[in-house]
């Protein structure tokens, strides 16, 4: 499978004004409100940060208690002291989170945990310039923000979405397959990167309302997975008894 420009062209008298009607229709669900930083816990302290787009955002939940941040909190909490930071945006690309993290003052950080792509995959950007771009995230997160562990959730399944018309989620669940498959191999030659892969089962109630983001119960599937991941790196980073 390769990223084929041409396709593209000869679909786009049919994907963008699917795209257009698409965005028209589908409700807009705000980001969920609560807390996005702060110290919870008791014990070694691990520092956290959650970057990403609208599902780092909790676009889905009314509270970030029931989001990622909340549900992964809510568990980790029981073995850290947590300081935690959560940067998330509806509509972000990785080239826009770059720039964000570019004009921040740095701070240290453990782990980093990112959610980023579909924004990405629903642009016109090419593939390689998006490998690229997760080449300089990551240097820019090790560099300025010490970043120790770097755990990068793929892109959803968007061939799943029942927002979506055909043959848009067919176009979109294709490139998001791709790069996933392109990211994970760009993370096995990293030694501070691991591409973690997350799925939900494909029934409504794992969908919010606008058939697009994750609902509480996608988030809580989420939270175990990052969860584990997060227990298995700082365990064989001698972080954990």
């Amino acid at each position: 499978m390769i990223d084929d420009p041409l396709m593209t062209l000869l679909l786009a008298p049919i994907l963008i004004p699917q795209g257009i009607y698409t965005r028209k229709v589908t409700p807009k669900l705000p980001e969920a409100e609560g807390e996005r930083a702060g110290v919870l816990g008791s014990g070694k302290v691990l520092r956290l940060l959650i970057l990403g787009d609208s599902a780092a955002a909790g676009v889905g939940v009314d509270s970030q208690s029931k989001a990622l941040s909340g549900n992964l909190l809510a568990k980790l909490s029981n073995d850290f002291l947590i300081d935690w930071r959560l940067e998330a945006e509806s509509g972000v690309r990785t080239s826009e989170v770059i720039q964000k993290l570019e004009s921040m003052n740095a701070f240290k950080t453990d782990v980093v945990l990112i959610s980023l792509g579909v924004n990405d995959v629903t642009s016109s950007i090419q593939l390689k310039a998006w490998l690229q771009q997760q080449e300089v995230l990551k240097a820019l997160l090790i560099s300025k923000f010490k970043a120790k562990h770097i755990l990068m959730f793929s892109l959803p399944p968007m061939q799943d979405f029942p927002s979506l018309p055909q043959p848009l989620r067919w176009y979109l669940g294709r490139r998001s397959t791709l790069f996933n498959s392109e990211l994970l191999k760009q993370s096995l030659l990293s030694e501070n990167l691991e591409f973690v892969p997350v799925s939900f089962p494909v029934k409504r109630e794992y969908f919010a309302d606008d058939g697009f983001h994750p609902s509480h119960l996608a988030y809580s599937l989420w939270s175990e997975v990052a969860l584990k991941h997060i227990y298995h790196k700082l365990k064989g980073a001698g972080n954990l008894a």
